[in-house]
């Protein structure tokens, strides 16, 4: 079945190609201190840029993981060395541990009520000292429909403090919860970046 990001997948890959400066830092905390060659679990990783992109030019291998059979072909053309799998967020199945799990600009489009099972599958997949860094709404709000290049997407997030709670109650160390861009008040509901340890 097609997936909403197959219908943007060249829209989607032409606008993101470069990594902010605040998502750069942040990605930068949870890689610190890895050992080279360390695994990163990219959930929802999209084309793979600029993510994975980043993390494989640190000296990271990634595992990517989407729904989207289009932005996972574009990711195999830019990032042929990097393993690719299709399947939902909170249905991956590895049979290995990894240093650290990324989910950015991913896990709010599921429902909320799905947003644990992110958590726990990451929680399992991490050894201690592993780290996840995710990116989930920045507002309270009830769940929408908004489009982008012409087609309607699923949103959905728990209050930020909300998610903040759900991620110690899994057993993580917060180690930083920011607002990377503010709530507007109208269509841009926020968006909190949260990186947290196993300890």
């Amino acid at each position: 079945m097609q997936q909403p990001y197959d219908r943007i997948a060249a829209e989607w890959a032409a606008a993101r190609v470069t990594l902010r400066e605040q998502d750069r830092r942040l990605l930068d905390r949870m890689i610190e201190g890895l050992p080279p060659g360390a695994e990163v679990l990219d959930l929802g990783c999209g084309t793979g840029r600029p993510n994975a992109e980043y993390l494989v030019a640190q000296g990271f291998r990634v595992t990517g993981v989407d729904q989207s059979a289009a932005m996972l072909a574009k990711a195999r053309e830019l990032l042929p060395g990097c393993d690719w799998m299709q399947a939902e967020l909170d249905a991956v199945e590895l049979d290995r541990n990894v240093s650290a799990v990324l989910c950015w600009d991913a896990l709010f489009h599921l429902e909320r009520a799905r947003h644990q099972r992110v958590l726990t599958q990451a929680w399992q997949v991490l050894p201690p000292g592993g780290r996840l860094l995710f990116s989930t709404g920045g507002s309270a709000h009830p769940p929408f429909n908004d489009t982008m290049w012409g087609h309607e997407f699923f949103y959905d997030a728990h209050p930020p403090e909300e998610m903040v709670a759900m991620t110690e109650a899994t057993g993580f160390r917060v180690l930083a919860a920011e607002m990377v861009d503010p709530p507007t008040g109208g269509r841009d509901k926020g968006k909190l970046a949260i990186l947290a340890e196993k300890p």
